[in-house]
């Protein structure tokens, strides 16, 4: 998946990953830098317990890159 970096160093995730994360607006990520690859991690709930309570299937990383991809 590719997002682009906008004004004052903002990226943009996706729809269907902030769904797919539970991610809203004015939740807080975590930053970790390892190597040259940059990390995000939702703070507080874990994804793992998000994914579990809302009993979300499997999703292909297919599915992620098309809908970035609409949502352009």
């Amino acid at each position: 998946m590719e997002v682009k970096i906008g004004n004052k160093g903002r990226i943009t995730l996706p729809l269907k990953l902030r769904l797919l994360l539970g991610i809203k607006e004015g939740d807080s990520l975590t930053v970790e830098v390892s190597g040259v690859a940059i990390l995000l991690k939702p703070k507080g709930v874990s994804v793992r317990d998000s994914w579990d309570s809302a009993q979300l299937g499997k999703v292909e990383i297919e599915e992620i890159e098309e809908a970035a991809g609409r949502e352009s």
